[in-house]
């Protein structure tokens, strides 16, 4: 059957993938291959509206269908939601899809796949909420510490994919990196200064490495690397930016919350130096070949580490760890993972790295 599948030939593909933010990017390498496999096929990607402008312009993608998952949550509870559910999966249906790779592995995902049409309907035979009984071919469980890209990449099995390497690539536009220039010039960025961007957030509050060794390590990347440091984040971590500053001896430029999503993958491309937490911003870094460092605590490396291994991954090793424990208070060794990582340790990393005594050439912080 799946060598049967890899001969077929087809026109009108959809990838559902719909969150989040790093777990996203671990799928364009699906992307990537589903175009060189099919080069004539129209694409789509049904993702998450607040995730849309990440692959908007991408030369493989043909079209974004968003899915508004916050309103659809009230499917079924709420009839002006119903209908307009119902109306959605309509337009799915119409659009004439004749593969479907569903990369969520969830019951709604899978019923989307299903609900659409397609002949062909590939996902995982391991889906969670019974989302393996909507496909037609499903492809078999690996080892737990597989990365997650590799997950999806075995897809090229069933497809016969090109022989070659896994590939990831974020698109931006001249554009984009203009508003970046000005955005980093306008918060006193001067040219020809070396950036690093500390982003000391993360989902989980587990996998935030302490904001006073954040603030630590800034000061360290400032006097004695002359680094310029930038911090990056969401609006609701802007209470953690300004304890990194505050514990910071050196000034750092805090930018948390001061980005929509395609400035902060504008700003991170213009990075020198990306040091990040197990947050989808690593994923960003590493899609743009960025020289970065990952802290980690809670959660495997080798399942979410940096794409591709474009990164550097720093943790303490620990019996506890990997726990998967979401919240502080639910850890019995009060996050000795993270908050024994010292400041000292990262520096000496981040000094190991290739090219970090000197700026990149071709720096995108010429004149806005």
């Amino acid at each position: 059957m799946a060598f049967e599948l890899s001969r077929r030939r087809f026109e009108h593909i959809l990838l559902i993938k719909p969150s989040s933010l790093g777990d996203v990017i671990h799928a364009l390498p699906v992307l990537h291959g589903l175009r060189q496999r099919y080069p004539g096929a129209r694409i789509s990607w049904l993702l998450a509206s607040s995730l849309v402008d990440l692959l908007r312009g991408h030369p493989d993608l043909d079209e974004v269908i968003p899915f508004d998952r916050t309103r659809f949550a009230a499917l079924g509870r709420s009839l002006p939601v119903t209908v307009e559910f119902a109306a959605f999966v309509r337009d799915l249906r119409a659009r004439r899809f004749d593969l479907v790779v569903d990369l969520q592995g969830l019951f709604r995902s899978g019923f989307l796949a299903a609900a659409s049409g397609a002949g062909v309907r590939i996902g995982f035979a391991d889906a969670r909420e019974l989302g393996w009984v909507f496909y037609t071919h499903r492809l078999p469980a690996l080892p737990f510490e597989s990365h997650a890209a590799e997950l999806n990449y075995r897809i090229a099995t069933l497809l016969g994919f090109p022989d070659w390497p896994m590939r990831c690539q974020l698109h931006l536009i001249p554009e984009d990196h203009r508003v970046a220039r000005r955005l980093l010039h306008d918060a006193g960025v001067r040219d020809g200064e070396r950036l690093a961007l500390l982003v000391p957030g993360a989902r989980w509050e587990t996998k935030r490495w302490p904001a006073r060794k954040f603030g630590e390590l800034a000061d360290r990347l400032s006097r004695d690397a002359g680094y310029r440091v930038v911090l990056l984040g969401s609006r609701a971590e802007r209470p953690l930016g300004q304890a990194v500053a505050a514990a910071s001896g050196s000034p750092v430029i805090d930018l948390i919350g001061r980005t929509d999503l395609r400035q902060l993958m504008a700003v991170i491309a213009a990075a020198d130096l990306v040091v990040t937490n197990d947050s989808g911003t690593k994923d960003i870094a590493a899609a743009f070949h960025r020289p970065l460092v990952c802290l980690y605590g809670p959660t495997n490396p080798r399942r979410t580490g940096p794409m591709l291994g474009r990164g550097r991954v720093v943790r303490l090793e620990v019996p506890c760890s990997p726990c998967y424990l979401k919240t502080l208070a639910q850890c019995p060794h009060e996050h000795r993972c993270l908050r024994d990582l010292e400041a000292d340790a990262v520096f000496g990393q981040i000094a190991a790295l290739p090219g970090s005594g000197s700026p990149r050439s071709g720096s995108p912080l010429g004149k806005p």
